[in-house]
């Protein structure tokens, strides 16, 4: 976006922090437009309604203020079906940044068509994957929206240079704001991320302040806790036989795994934008529910789906970490993990203990599981173990026909 260009009105993905106050003043002085806030609770912990005010402070209108609970459809809409899928980026990241940015993109697009906006606006650096995310979903959605990336514009490139235009037109900034930040941060119902300044050296180990939702492996409790969790068609609805909503159930989840010190990666991970950076992750619940999820499939999946499942697995990831949750790649990808999942249901019993997740139970009324078939004991005639040598043989002709050959 350029300068020159005429916007009228903009939706700001706005969540009351120095970076989106400075954002919001500078476009009604650079674009001179009209400027309605959003801002999403996903369960990041935080106060929302000094977003509000803030808001109100720097002259929007009361009408131009949203202030959305997105916490169920977040979990029910966009977490569980990733998890459906065992989604990990690189074998290790849950996502939960990446999984984000879609609704938080199609929310926006829903608030400009509700007030006219002729343009969307979000916080994301030039240097990283979410103004990638972003711009993504909101073309998506409306191939024609005008997408306004101050980061990519303006002079504002320290926070030295952002807390002298903050102060120059009378942005407030807590106290604890002024400083420079040891890191930053982005947190969700699903994980709490940080990176940049102490965590920037990969041979550095990270400082135990850096965690702010689970306690140290080392410090958390000497006994062992024992849950279960129960699913339906993939999806997990019951914690110890009680049936809770999807946000809810994660949120007990999370409380389960920071008390066990459950869910840290220090991760060195592949931005899209082609650098590497190093990342700190924090997903107690979610980690707990991607080991769960698996035991439930352990006994319901078929091995030829439940292996074609793990060769999806990294390109769904790769599509969600790439900001692509509104392809049609995605979309049918979507469609044949969701197929797979009509009988993955059951009850999976874990034990949490000291950072580990360990599954040690699973039923299901839809078992492929056969105690009769698999055991060492008489079998009853159930598997003639005779029909083994012709299987064994039919597999190695090809490897004696190649043994053969090498023998002239």
């Amino acid at each position: 976006m350029n300068a020159h260009a005429k916007i009228n009105k903009v939706v700001l993905a706005y969540s009351g922090g120095l970076d989106t106050s400075v954002i919001l003043t500078w476009l009604q002085k650079h674009y001179g437009c009209e400027v309605v806030t959003f801002t999403a609770d996903l369960g990041q912990g935080e106060e929302l309604e000094p977003a509000r005010a803030k808001a109100l402070l720097l002259g929007i209108k009361p009408d131009n203020i949203f202030i959305d609970d997105l916490r169920e459809t977040f979990v029910k809409d966009y977490v569980f079906p990733m998890m459906r899928a065992n989604a990990l980026y690189e074998g290790l990241y849950l996502l939960g940044t990446s999984i984000a940015r879609p609704l938080i993109a199609k929310r926006q697009i829903e608030i400009a068509k509700l007030v006219g906006a002729d343009a969307v606006c979000h916080g994301a650096t030039g240097k990283g994957n979410d103004q990638v995310r972003f711009e993504l979903g909101y073309y998506a959605l409306n191939p024609d929206i005008k997408v306004i990336a101050p980061w990519r514009e303006w002079d504002l490139t320290s926070r030295s240079k952002l807390i002298e235009f903050a102060e120059q037109n009378q942005i407030p900034i807590a106290k604890d704001k002024r400083g420079e930040a040891p890191f930053s941060t982005d947190a969700n119902l699903l994980h709490t991320s940080s990176e940049g300044k102490v965590l920037e050296d990969p041979w550095d180990e990270c400082p135990d302040y850096v965690y702010s939702r689970t306690v140290s492996p080392e410090d958390a409790p000497d006994k062992p806790t024992f849950i279960t969790i129960e699913f339906e068609a993939g999806d997990a609805v019951a914690i110890d036989g009680a049936h809770m909503s999807p946000a809810t159930l994660l949120g007990h989840l999370n409380e389960l795994g920071r008390i066990n010190g459950i869910g840290r990666l220090d991760l060195v991970e592949n931005r899209y934008v082609g650098m590497k950076s190093r990342g700190l992750y924090e997903t107690p619940g979610g980690t707990i529910l991607h080991l769960a999820h698996r035991g439930v499939e352990q006994i319901t999946l078929d091995r030829g789906a439940a292996h074609l499942k793990d060769e999806l697995m990294p390109r769904y990831a790769e599509l969600i970490y790439n900001g692509f949750w509104f392809s049609p790649e995605r979309e049918m990808l979507q469609a044949a993990i969701d197929h797979s999942q009509k009988m993955v249901s059951g009850t999976v019993r874990l034990k949490l203990y000291k950072g580990g997740v360990y599954i040690v139970g699973r039923q299901s009324p839809h078992s492929l599981y056969s105690a009769k078939m698999v055991t060492f004991e008489d079998d009853a005639g159930a598997y003639d173990q005779h029909d083994a040598q012709g299987f064994i043989k039919l597999n190695a002709l090809r490897l004696r026909l190649l043994a053969q050959r090498g023998r002239h």
